[in-house]
């Protein structure tokens, strides 16, 4: 069963907390209407292309691998697995901007049920005039009040759409490691930090924060650059019967990233797949792989992946009509008229012609 949860809900779950900061949400809805109705050029172009978040680069490796597996067994005591994801989307092209929309999930299974709170879509006009504003605004409404220094320049136009839904996914997170208590987090992604969309102190706090509830965040990473002689981690075929961890060492990472996590390969169903797994590495050895076993449990893990992360995954992920809904809205409520550029691919090629998304 899977449920929908108002951000405020009964004490009966611990999470989400009636007395927890939205002040980020109420920012973000507050930046997206200003973004729309200062917007002066009346022409969009549609555009659906979705943006996906590509894996932190490392840049040096110096990885090992131990090939005797952790084998792990399900610890069926009584656990919160909880989960959170984010997306973003392009919807549209104007003369002076983008039109972006943003949205997360978090989820959370106790007593064999699925429950969910979703914020968003926001939907905002970045132009160049305005992506200051807007990025400093979103940073310092909510992560300012960590007393961490704002000394990032905002992102050029191409990479807002990321660097907000970014601020908005630490934003969840934060919100699961202060709400959850004994329970199991789940983040989709690395523990690398040191990056514009994850600075060491933010991460660090989140984490920390997180240790002090008696929770522990274990990431999981679709995709990996990890290679140890020249193979991808998760591509190594042993003959172990899942499901197993294989810790890796002598991660080095050139300054200023740093990993916040101990690195395994998570072999957790009969499928062939297998993902990288960050736990965070200031929780001991033996309390990391009990969290794994708490995961297997008390979640259903199917092709080797959680269903919680699973399920946030597809709830903030934006579906077609999604789309035509906020294309609707923004033409209705904000003025703009939509219009169709020339494919020029299309346009100077014909049936030879892929678009511009091949080139």
């Amino acid at each position: 069963m899977i449920a929908q949860y108002p951000i405020a809900t009964t004490p009966k779950y611990n999470f989400p907390q009636s007395n927890m900061d939205t002040l980020l949400p109420q920012q973000f809805t507050q930046l997206s209407l200003q973004s729309l109705s200062r917007s002066r050029q009346p022409f969009l172009q549609l555009n659906q292309q979705v943006f996906q978040q590509i894996g932190i680069e490392e840049h040096l490796q110096t990885l090992k691998l131990k090939l005797e597996p952790i084998f792990l067994h399900p610890i069926h005591k009584g656990t919160i697995v909880a989960a959170t994801d984010t997306s973003t989307m392009k919807i549209a092209e104007t003369n002076a901007g983008i039109v972006i929309a943003v949205r997360g999930a978090n989820i959370w299974k106790q007593n064999d049920s699925y429950r969910y709170t979703r914020i968003g879509p926001f939907i905002f006009h970045i132009t160049e005039e305005n992506r200051r504003e807007v990025y400093n605004s979103l940073e310092k409404s909510y992560f300012n009040s960590t007393r961490e220094p704002i000394h990032q320049n905002a992102p050029n136009l191409a990479q807002m759409p990321l660097r907000i839904a970014s601020l908005l996914e630490r934003w969840l997170q934060a919100m699961l490691t202060k709400t959850v208590s004994n329970g199991v987090i789940l983040f989709d992604g690395s523990l690398i930090s040191g990056t514009a969309d994850t600075p060491i102190r933010r991460m660090s706090e989140i984490l920390s924060r997180g240790r002090e509830r008696g929770n522990t965040v274990l990431a999981f990473s679709k995709m990996t650059t990890l290679r140890v002689n020249g193979c991808l981690i998760t591509d190594l075929a042993l003959d172990y019967r899942p499901p197993y961890l294989l810790e890796t060492v002598g991660l080095k990472l050139k300054a200023p990233m740093l990993p916040l996590g101990e690195v395994y390969v998570a072999k957790l169903g009969k499928s062939n797949w297998a993902f990288r797994l960050d736990v965070d590495r200031e929780v001991p050895s033996e309390q990391r792989i009990e969290a794994v076993g708490k995961l297997l449990g008390n979640d259903l893990v199917s092709q080797g992946y959680p269903e919680t992360l699973r399920l946030a995954h597809i709830l903030c992920t934006f579906t077609a009509n999604e789309v035509l809904a906020m294309q609707h809205f923004i033409t209705r409520n904000c003025g703009l008229k939509m219009i169709n550029r020339p494919d020029m691919h299309r346009l100077l090629f014909g049936p030879f012609g892929r678009g511009e998304s091949y080139s």
